[in-house]
């Protein structure tokens, strides 16, 4: 699919879109296409499923600057709403269609062993950083940290609401 092609598309839709980049020779794509085609079916009434083959469609990928597959992105009134980049479970993509279908805002919840992987892996470099004085690994260790928890933060939440609106 080009460009001009994948716009008309979206503009000839009266319901938002989830597209959906894969291809063939990737796994995890095909881990989660049953997932998104299932979604896809009992959505139907209220979101348009759009699955393009990210080897024929460059320009497409180009044009939402897609680097990694599977992709799904989520568009409304002609504008992406929400994105998520690797293989997610069900759960996940679920939340993104309702979210869609209902229009709220598109958000892919983090599960509760990312949450601890996150702060587990932040506080390791914190304390190797600290430890070894190297202020730049506890640096990055802090941001990792700080990862697993963004998303529960009211500071967070009010300075990126702040850049929303603008």
């Amino acid at each position: 699919m080009n460009k001009s092609e994948f716009q008309q598309k979206i503009t000839e839709s009266n319901k938002p879109v989830i597209i959906d980049f894969w291809a063939t020779w990737c796994g995890p794509c095909m881990m989660t296409k049953p997932i998104l085609e299932k979604l896809s079916k009992e959505y139907a009434e209220k979101i348009e499923f759009m699955p393009i083959n990210a080897d024929d469609s460059r320009e497409v990928l180009e044009q939402f600057r897609v680097f990694g597959i599977p992709t799904v992105i989520t568009i409304r009134d002609g504008k992406e709403v929400g994105r998520v980049t690797g293989a997610q479970n069900e759960a996940n993509y679920r939340a993104m269609f309702e979210a869609l279908s209902e229009s709220r805002e598109v958000k892919v919840p983090l599960t509760q062993f990312d949450r601890m992987l996150r702060l587990g892996g932040g506080a390791l470099f914190v304390m190797v950083g600290i430890s070894t004085h190297n202020w730049i690994v506890a640096g990055i260790g802090g941001v990792i940290a700080f990862m697993g928890i963004y998303d529960r933060c009211p500071i967070w939440k009010a300075l990126t609401g702040m850049f929303q609106r603008s």
